[in-house]
């Protein structure tokens, strides 16, 4: 007949069993206490971020691009210590010197040409008009705007344009119309033309002075 167990033999059996056993330490926490930093390897603490990392996260929630996850001052080449871009200056074109102090041959202010463009934009512009003291001042700035615009396509390059207008109401009165200017006869010129109808007249002058 075999030998049973004794109870206790059993029951202290499982009480060695259950010390024997490693059991996972139990983690306390203190009432208002912070849970331990993440990231930590070998109990060393977290890395601290530094004032201008932190200046530069939080500044870069601010000018945002719409459309972009990138903020605008990150669309520039060029960025300050402070995160705003620095624009670059725009450059003036400069241009070679010619050395050239007076026009090609044959390409001189032609004031037969020019007085013969003025006569016909004059009779073109002030057909059948009739004055108007209203309207006479506004009339003169657009026949001088006119005149000068025909003039430059008869008018040889590097040559500044001055064009006078006089107009005004025909009455049988006489009218002298006359300029004085200071510049080279060698190669500056000026063409003048009148027009004049039954209600008004009109003196055109333009002035050809050769820019170096």
């Amino acid at each position: 007949m075999a030998e049973q167990p004794f109870p206790g033999t059993a029951l202290l059996a499982q009480v060695l069993a259950a010390d024997n056993t490693e059991t996972p330490p139990l983690r306390t926490t203190r009432r208002g206490s912070q849970p331990p930093a993440r990231g930590t390897e070998d109990g060393k603490p977290p890395p601290l971020l530094s004032r201008r990392n932190s200046i530069l996260s939080r500044r870069s929630s601010f000018g945002m691009v719409p459309g972009s996850r990138r903020p605008s001052w990150m669309l520039h080449r060029r960025v300050s210590f402070t995160g705003l871009p620095i624009f670059q200056p725009i450059l003036k074109t400069r241009l070679e010197n010619t050395y050239r102090i007076g026009p090609d041959k044959g390409c001189k202010f032609d004031a037969e040409r020019v007085r013969r463009v003025l006569e016909g934009t004059l009779a073109c512009a002030l057909g059948t008009a009739a004055y108007s003291p209203q309207g006479s001042a506004p009339l003169a700035q657009s026949l001088t705007e006119l005149l000068q615009n025909q003039a430059k396509e008869v008018v040889p390059p590097r040559y500044k344009l001055v064009c006078h207008v006089v107009l005004g109401q025909q009455g049988q009165q006489s009218l002298m119309v006359a300029s004085r200017g200071l510049w080279d006869p060698e190669t500056d010129n000026f063409a003048s033309a009148t027009f004049s109808n039954a209600s008004l007249f009109a003196v055109a002058t333009v002035y050809g002075v050769y820019f170096e």
